[in-house]
């Protein structure tokens, strides 16, 4: 079988009819994967072709995870799902639950016949660069979790910028990309305001932070709300060897954190809310629940994962802060 038939007159631009060939010959089982596409120069001289006009037709391809090129080889079939029209990359820095309902959220916005592939750096700089470099050019679009890394403009420069999307963590150095973000700095001081009444309860503010993994605008509006009312205040970065002391409250930035300080409560026969306060960032499902349930201040990552892909499917360049708000409940 012929794999790549091109009529002159049929009104279709050339490179997509070299699509439709090669994704006919894949429906009729004349191409499977692992095997060989005609050579790029081979399909340019048969049918008068210039070279960009292929080049365009297998990048598409690649882009859509249907084939993917090999130096020195040649391009390969590397699936038989055609119905793939967009292939996303997905960079988290880890994994978490409500990680995971920003994740969900974006695959049900973006519907069908899209192939989302989800890497995580783990606040690697090594890791982040390499996991970019081996991909670029190979999605149709980027998504791209910088956290608290720095110099990833750099790496994100290698990718075509109309096809980057910056989520959750914003920098000054990335404002040249669309995003959907938090403004860290902003939402823990009005989270924090929001329950002036209760905190007062309480003779100091504990921040449990590191700044390896932590948004740097946590620790800024932290203190921002601590200086502006008069709030006794201290911020460490470890609890361990750290004695309870009666009428603190913590503010508890991940979930490991959160389960060892309700274990030492317990303990130490303390009893939470009455003698230690508790607000966690990020809600889920389990907070909700656990102790009665724990305060928190949170986005809402089940909007964050819907709006990011409206912007993608409509082509939107916009900057978003996704809303953030304090949820208050028993903890506090």
């Amino acid at each position: 079988m012929k794999i790549v038939t091109l009529k002159d007159k049929s009104g279709i631009p050339k490179y997509k009819q070299i699509i439709a060939s090669i994704e006919d010959a894949i429906i009729k089982g004349a191409l499977k994967k692992g095997d060989k596409l005609p050579s790029l120069n081979s399909i340019k001289n048969q049918h008068s072709l210039s070279r960009d006009t292929v080049i365009a037709a297998f990048n598409e391809l690649k882009m859509r995870g249907i084939v993917q090129s090999i130096v020195g080889k040649g391009y390969y079939v590397t699936s038989e799902d055609i119905k793939v029209n967009q292939k996303i990359f997905l960079l988290f820095d880890e994994l978490n639950s409500f990680k995971e309902d920003l994740y969900n959220s974006f695959l049900t916005g973006m519907g069908e016949n899209v192939q989302v592939d989800i890497f995580f750096h783990h606040f690697n700089t090594d890791v982040f660069s390499k996991l970019i470099n081996d991909n670029a050019g190979d999605y149709s679009y980027y998504i791209i979790m910088p956290a608290n890394l720095k110099g990833t403009e750099k790496v994100i420069s290698r990718l075509p910028n109309d096809k980057v999307y910056i989520l959750d963590q914003m920098h000054l150095e990335l404002m040249a990309y669309p995003s959907i973000h938090q403004n860290f700095k902003k939402d823990i001081y009005q989270g924090l305001q929001a329950g002036l009444k209760q905190i007062k309860n309480y003779q100091k503010a504990i921040l449990l932070y590191n700044e390896e993994r932590q948004p740097k605008g946590i620790l800024d509006g932290f203190n921002l709300f601590c200086t502006h009312n008069n709030i006794q205040n201290e911020v460490i970065d470890t609890l361990t060897d750290r004695a309870l002391s009666k009428r603190d409250l913590y503010i508890l930035l991940d979930d490991k954190n959160l389960i060892r300080i309700i274990k030492r409560i317990k303990e130490e026969q303390l009893i939470l809310v009455q003698h230690i306060g508790i607000i966690s960032y990020n809600d889920t499902l389990l907070k909700e629940i656990v102790e009665g349930g724990i305060t928190t201040i949170s986005t809402n990552f089940n909007l964050m994962g819907q709006r990011l892909a409206e912007m993608i499917l409509n082509n939107e360049f916009a900057q978003i802060e996704n809303p953030n708000s304090l949820i208050i409940r028993k903890s506090l």
